[in-house]
C-alpha cells in the first residue's frame, strides 16, 4: 500500500508539472503571437501618410466649372477642407501611401482669364482669402518644393504633353490698373518653369524696348518671351527639388540643389515696376481630348 501511495504521489506532481509547463509554453506561443500582431498593426499604420503642406496662404484653381460658369476657386479657410470637399476631391487630394499632394489636371472648358488651358494650381495669398496683397522684387521671397510629375498622357505622335509646374505672376496695383485704363490686375508672368520631356524648362519676360519707363513698363505688350532655358539634367518621374529666389533685380533658379539659372540683367531690375505672386501646381499645356497630368507634391514652402 505504501509503495502505491508513493507511484501515486509520483503521478501527480509529474500532472502538474507537465501541466504547468504546456500553460507556460501555450502563454509563451500567445504573446509571441500577440506581440508580432501589434507590430504588423504598427507596420501598416505607418504606411499612411498625409501631406504635411501649409495651405493657410494659397487659393487653388481647379478644371471644374461653378455654378457662374467660371472655373472654381476656393481660398482659405475652406481649402484646408480639401480632403473632404467634393469640389477638390477630383483634382487635388492625399496620396496616401507616399504623402504627396496630387494636383490633377485634363482640358476643360474651365479656364481662366487670358488662356485656353485649364489647371490644378495654387496662387499664394500673401494675407488669405486676399489677392490684393503681393510682394516685389526688392522685398523678394523663396519658393522651394520637393515634387514629381508623377503620371502625364502623351500627343498623338507618342510625345508627353507638358506642364507648367511654377509660376511667378506679375500684378498690377489698382493705382496702375487705373492709370493705364485696364480692366483687370493681370500681368504677365516673369517666370515659368515647365516640366517638358522629362526635362526642366524655364521661362521668363524680357522688355521688348529697354528704354522704356513709368507707365510704358506696365502694358502687357511691352514684354515678350525669352528663349527659354532648359537645365541638363533628367528628372522624368523621379521626385525632385525645385527652389526659386529672388531679390532686387535677381531671380535665381535652383534644380536639386546644385544646377543653377540665374537672371540678373536690366529686364529683372525694371520688371520692379511689378507685385508679384507665386504659383505652385499643375498648369496643363494641351487641349488634345483625353490627355491629362498628375503633379504630386510632397513639401512646398514660401518666404519672405
Amino acid at each position: 500500500m505504501r509503495y502505491l501511495k508513493e507511484i501515486s504521489t509520483v503521478l501527480v506532481c509529474m500532472f502538474f508539472s507537465v501541466n504547468a509547463t504546456c500553460q507556460t509554453k501555450a502563454s509563451s506561443v500567445t504573446e509571441t503571437e500577440t506581440s508580432v500582431e501589434v507590430k504588423k498593426k504598427k507596420k501598416k499604420r505607418k504606411k499612411y501618410k498625409l501631406s504635411k503642406i501649409d495651405l493657410s496662404h494659397w487659393s487653388v484653381t481647379t478644371p471644374e466649372l461653378n455654378h457662374k460658369g467660371k472655373a472654381t476657386n476656393i481660398e482659405p479657410p475652406e481649402i484646408l477642407e480639401y480632403a473632404t470637399d467634393k469640389r477638390l476631391i477630383p483634382y487635388m487630394y492625399n496620396d496616401s501611401i507616399k504623402g504627396g499632394l496630387v494636383f490633377y489636371a485634363y482640358p476643360s472648358n474651365a479656364t481662366t482669364a487670358n488662356t485656353k488651358y485649364s489647371r490644378s494650381e495654387l496662387r499664394e495669398q500673401m494675407v488669405p482669402g486676399d489677392n490684393n496683397t503681393n510682394w516685389t522684387f526688392k522685398q523678394g521671397g523663396t519658393m522651394k518644393g520637393v515634387l514629381k510629375v508623377d503620371k502625364i498622357s502623351k500627343d498623338s505622335e507618342g510625345k508627353y504633353h507638358k506642364v507648367i509646374i511654377m509660376q511667378i505672376h506679375g500684378r498690377l496695383t489698382n493705382e496702375q490698373r487705373d492709370l493705364i485704363g485696364q480692366k483687370d490686375n493681370n500681368a504677365p508672368p516673369i517666370l515659368k518653369i515647365y516640366w517638358h520631356k522629362g526635362k526642366i524648362r524655364v521661362k521668363t519676360k524680357v522688355l521688348k524696348n529697354l528704354e522704356a519707363t513709368g507707365t510704358e513698363l506696365l502694358h502687357e505688350d511691352a514684354w515678350g518671351d525669352d528663349d527659354g532655358y532648359t537645365f541638363d539634367q533628367k528628372v522624368g518621374h523621379k521626385k525632385f527639388t525645385l527652389e526659386v529666389k529672388v531679390s532686387e533685380g535677381k531671380m535665381v533658379i535652383v534644380l536639386n540643389g546644385y544646377d543653377y539659372k540665374v537672371y540678373e540683367d536690366i529686364h529683372m531690375e525694371k520688371w520692379g515696376v511689378f507685385e508679384n505672386y507665386f504659383k505652385a501646381g499643375n498648369y496643363f499645356q494641351s487641349r488634345d481630348e483625353g490627355a491629362y497630368a498628375k503633379v504630386k507634391y510632397y513639401k512646398l514652402e514660401v518666404s519672405h
